[in-house]
């Protein structure tokens, strides 16, 4: 496996107790690095209680919404609770074929794979788009990942690009902390963490709406629909956060809106999202004409190689921690239905042969 984020640590849950031979290649030190670098206040919008990994509860209160050093140090529990084997500082750069097997190359060493899932996250590299580069020198410029508190961003007026999740709970922090903020982008519904005194994920687990196939009619229409949850229009009005349209253009006098209006900015953010980028992997058919991978539902084009984590991957839950084990647990099906449990592997000159998988997290 590459990666051991939630998705490489829910799929080596899943082989472990299966039976087959498999290491994870996680490129960071620590488990949960991931997570610990977001901002400081996040929270997760699954409570505790939809936000666990397979075989381990989430601590703490049901209903309350985990702090992301909280999960950090979660998915560091579980990979210690299971003795899941990862081998950290091991970032994989380079996936390529070699004598019928998969060649996964780190700095330190190789290995060779009959098979390898990728599970190096559901965000990818942060993305800016193209007219960031235009915005004026003397104002300040920060991607959301980049950012941890109030702090990170200099007085005066400041422009949140992007108005889904991030972007919304970025400026109402900001704006608490008596920023003067404009919010932009197009409007995306909101809806709030609680729905008649449940939390919203009750209803998405009743009804069945976080597991509704990707690839179906009402999963392209929900994908398409995909709400800001907890940080509704209200909650930004009354923080004092002003809108605006969409970001379209810059120069030396500020930031052009789509509606014609004209900003000047002390500092921007851009919560505009990640992009994948798996130009890592060197293997013919497996990437589409931008980097990423070409995925239908958890297989690529070629056999073996596989994938997990990602957005809307299968459901809307294919990304979330307490939902990626449902894929993960169907991928290790596959496997053990189509590569017996403890076949053995072949070794190769100065590298070590990995029973089926790897997994990791760039």
């Amino acid at each position: 496996m590459v990666g051991g984020g939630q998705a490489g640590l829910a799929m080596s849950h899943q082989l472990s107790r299966a039976g087959v031979d498999h290491v994870v290649l996680e490129a960071e030190s620590v488990t949960g690095a991931s997570w610990a670098r977001r901002w400081d206040s996040l929270r997760l919008f699954t409570p505790a209680g939809y936000s666990a990994l397979p075989g381990m509860p989430f601590p703490g209160g049901v209903g309350s919404h985990p702090g992301k050093d909280e999960v950090a140090r979660y998915l560091g529990s579980y990979a210690d609770a299971f003795r899941l084997p990862i081998e950290r500082n091991a970032r994989v750069v380079l996936l390529r074929r070699k004598d019928g097997l998969f060649r996964l190359e780190t700095p330190s060493r190789a290995y060779d794979a009959r098979r390898v899932v990728v599970a190096t996250g559901a965000f990818g590299s942060p993305w800016t788009p193209p007219v960031a580069t235009r915005v004026a020198s003397n104002v300040a410029q920060l991607h959301a990942d980049r950012y941890r508190g109030p702090r990170d961003v200099p007085p005066g007026r400041v422009v949140v690009v992007g108005a889904g999740n991030t972007g919304c709970q970025l400026a109402l922090e900001l704006a608490r902390a008596s920023r003067e903020v404009i919010l932009a982008g197009r409007s995306i519904r909101a809806l709030p963490q609680r729905l008649l005194g449940r939390d919203l994920f009750w209803w998405l687990d009743q009804t069945g709406l976080v597991r509704v196939p990707a690839d179906s009619a009402l999963g392209r229409l929900l994908r398409a629909n995909d709400p800001v949850i907890g940080t509704t229009s209200r909650m930004l009005r009354r923080a004092g956060v002003a809108r605006a349209g969409r970001v379209i253009a810059a120069d030396d006098d500020g930031l052009v809106f789509d509606d014609g209006a004209r900003v000047a900015a002390d500092a921007v953010i851009w919560a505009t999202g990640y992009r994948h980028d798996d130009r890592w992997i060197h293997v013919p058919g497996a990437l589409d004409e931008t980097g990423a991978l070409l995925l239908d539902g958890l297989d690529t084009p070629v056999p073996g190689l596989h994938a997990v984590g990602r957005p809307w991957q299968r459901t809307r839950g294919s990304a979330l921690i307490g939902f990626v084990g449902v894929d993960a647990s169907e991928l290790t099906a596959r496997i053990v239905r189509t590569h017996p449990v403890g076949a053995s592997s072949e070794s190769t000159s100065g590298t070590q042969v990995v029973g089926d998988e790897v997994a990791r997290e760039r």
